[in-house]
């Protein structure tokens, strides 16, 4: 997946922290919530906006950091 689709920095949108196409809604948000316990189907339920290729791309990023 090229999370590049869907993964967006901006100086001075939420300190330059990645975000989910433009949103207000930060990488580090999506794996915070999974890393809780959440489901993909209970994030997306929680947040409308967001599709499950956001989530993808999230994880797609966060192993691309982390290799």
């Amino acid at each position: 997946m090229d999370y590049r689709k869907y993964i967006t920095l901006e100086p001075g949108k939420r300190s330059g922290q990645p975000c989910i196409r433009n949103l207000r809604i930060t990488v580090g948000n999506i794996l915070s919530y999974l890393a809780s316990g959440m489901t993909t189907e209970e994030i997306l339920e929680d947040f409308p906006m967001l599709t499950k290729e956001d989530i993808l791309a999230t994880l797609a990023y966060a192993a691309d950091r982390y290799n």
